[in-house]
């Protein structure tokens, strides 16, 4: 989710015609010993930012077993500091796919941008909403919130976003109470513990710690599609891999290689243990403590889709919370249905009986 100021930033820049370029594929993971790319496989090149994310779990999955390469293709992941940047070297070329949130495609194509989804990682966001026990105490909800000071990754991001809509809910505006940008895990537990926050609106693993630490109250969560539908009203598509439309049109045999290792992953991930995460995921995502990865692990395997198809009702979904966002209006003109294609995911699904 963004700023106006970066949205204007984004869209002046115009949708580059996509070639294939010759890219570096990342090596393998040893312990993994995944499949390497076939001689001659064209190459691609996926942008994304913060690809530790639980929300983009699945790229990872799909990348370090293999499964690109089972398809026939040569992917490199390319990681970028924020979403604006990796959405820049989309449309510059510098990357043929963007992993990133579904609902950029609708903002875009309000701004006269064309970028579809083509297999959906996930049906919710992953951002939790709790209070301070330390400052609020036992009995304290989001109505005690006013004049409190609210802990989020960074203004205009998805956890502000659901820390307004669920503020919103009991009659508190932007203005009613005071959001802390902190966009450092480590520091955002560290300023929960101090009693320097009264309430926290964040992602995993930093939520499931606090949780552990018996520190916060969850008082709205988007870690499953029940909670998702409470604050959105329905399953909010979050990450997915999208592309603009001339790429699937021109290289629909690719797209489809991509969306069948997608949907492979997704599947995997559905009967995952510890032991198997332990084995494939990098240990940087760990961050120094394997317990907490897995215990949130558990707490987010729900968000994920389980065949990268898109909900029906998830495109509408997403265009009514971000219609709450943006200027009165400026979504009046965006058809939904130019935002994501579920053709190539449902061959996939067929195929590998997600």
């Amino acid at each position: 989710m963004w700023s106006r100021r970066n949205w204007g930033r984004v869209c002046a820049l115009s949708v580059a015609s996509v070639a294939v370029p010759s890219l570096r594929a990342q090596p393998a993971p040893a312990s993994a010993a995944p499949p390497t790319p076939r001689p001659g496989a064209p190459k691609l090149a996926i942008a994304v930012d913060s690809r530790s994310s639980f929300c983009y779990l699945p790229l990872t999955i799909a990348e370090r077993l293999g499964y690109f390469a089972q398809e026939g293709i040569d992917v490199e992941v390319r990681e970028f500091p924020d979403v604006a940047q990796s959405l820049h070297a989309l449309q510059s070329g510098a990357a043929h796919v963007l992993s990133g949130p579904y609902p950029n495609t609708i903002a875009l194509q309000a701004r006269g941008q064309n970028l579809q989804s083509f297999v959906l990682q996930g049906r919710a966001p992953q951002v939790v909403v709790g209070v301070s026990l330390e400052t609020m105490g036992h009995s304290g909800g989001v109505a005690d919130l006013r004049g409190r000071r609210v802990g989020v990754m960074a203004t205009s991001a998805a956890s502000h976003r659901v820390a307004s809509l669920v503020l919103g809910k009991v009659g508190l505006r932007a203005a009613d109470v005071r959001y802390v940008p902190l966009a450092n895990a480590a520091a955002a537990v560290q300023a929960f513990r101090r009693g320097e926050l009264d309430a926290i609106s964040y992602t995993d693993p930093t939520v499931t710690q606090l949780e552990q630490m018996g520190a916060l109250k969850v008082v709205a969560d988007t870690r499953s599609t029940r909670g998702t539908a409470e604050v959105f009203g329905g399953p909010l598509p979050s990450g997915c891999l999208c592309a603009p439309g001339s790429f699937l049109t021109q290289y629909p045999k690719a797209s489809q290689a991509m969306a069948d290792a997608m949907v492979h992953a997704l599947k995997w991930l559905q009967t995952a243990g510890p032991s198997d995460i332990i084995k494939v995921v990098p240990e940087r995502y760990f961050q120094g403590d394997r317990a907490l990865y897995l215990a949130a692990f558990a707490r987010v395997r729900e968000a994920w889709t389980v065949d990268g198809m898109m909900p029906e009702t998830g495109p509408a979904t997403a265009a009514r919370m971000l219609a709450q966002f943006e200027e009165p209006g400026s979504l009046q003109r965006v058809d939904l249905a130019l935002t994501f294609t579920n053709d190539f995911a449902r061959k996939a699904k067929a195929r590998f009986r997600a």
